[in-house]
């Protein structure tokens, strides 16, 4: 296992660690307050013996030593540590770790977003982590000609691949349907695992041999954006610019918003 990455990580990691230990009360997990205590909060044997780590190592880690730190080991010290999705995100990302167990995202939408959306002028949608449309406005039901409605949820990938409209509507769409098919590979590299995506992935390969043909090349593309280019069946050519953006707070969102294009 690699260390984290640069030393002044490898310091702000044992700080935040210290920081979080010295915020919790014993008596909060169940442990004597005794009198002897010269520092406030847990102490760093008390962490490591509720965590099944080594004193040594767990101290090691709050000194900001180059030490291994395993994803596993550090789960178990932000369970005992009681942290919350926001600093448990934190403690990874100063480790240089991928979660081995995220959290499971809500199924329930931010309440605000899709009152966000639907106060978009141009098209604009919310995908999951599994390219399902969460919500989206009018402008972006005018846009997919009706598909966003024949399926409940809607999915990005289902619609491109199994739905013959799609052949129509993107005019390029040998290049979209690869280049889709390779963001989605970067975009879900961490949760090949999930359920939804695995189901997901399993009806694409059955039903669609352009899939199983694309999806077996492994490519992979960053999210970027740019020009988008439809041939819609009632409003004729149009032409966007599309810019994602990510949701505050939940990582299994994005937000995607289609911008006509700009004229040359």
């Amino acid at each position: 296992m690699d260390a984290p990455r640069t030393p002044a990580q490898r310091q702000a990691l044992g700080d935040f660690l210290r920081a979080r230990r010295e915020a919790i009360a014993p008596a909060a997990l169940g442990l004597a307050d005794g009198q002897r205590r010269r520092t406030p909060g847990l102490r760093r044997e008390e962490v490591a013996s509720l965590a099944g780590l080594s004193t040594t190592w767990y101290t090691w880690v709050e000194q900001g030593r180059d030490v291994a730190v395993s994803p596993h080991g550090l789960a178990r010290i932000a369970a005992t540590l009681r942290l919350d999705r926001a600093a448990r995100a934190y403690l990874f990302d100063l480790a240089g770790r991928r979660d081995p167990m995220p959290e499971p995202d809500s199924e329930a939408l931010p309440a605000t977003l899709p009152a966000c959306v639907d106060a978009i002028a141009t098209p604009a949608y919310v995908l999951d982590r599994a390219w399902n449309f969460r919500a989206w406005n009018e402008a972006a039901a005018r846009l997919f000609a009706g598909a966003l409605a024949r399926e409940t949820p809607p999915n990005l990938l289902r619609f491109v691949f199994l739905d013959p409209a799609a052949r129509a509507l993107l005019p390029d769409w040998p290049s979209r349907a690869r280049r889709v098919l390779a963001e989605f590979r970067a975009d879900c590299a961490a949760h090949l695992e999930d359920a939804p995506v695995l189901r997901l992935l399993a009806t694409l390969r059955r039903d669609s041999a352009d899939f199983a043909e694309l999806w077996d090349l492994h490519g992979v593309t960053g999210r970027e954006g740019g020009a988008r280019v439809f041939a819609h069946p009632t409003l004729g050519t149009l032409r966007h610019d599309q810019t994602t953006f990510a949701v505050a707070g939940r990582p299994d969102l994005k937000l995607v918003i289609l911008t006509p294009a700009r004229k040359a």
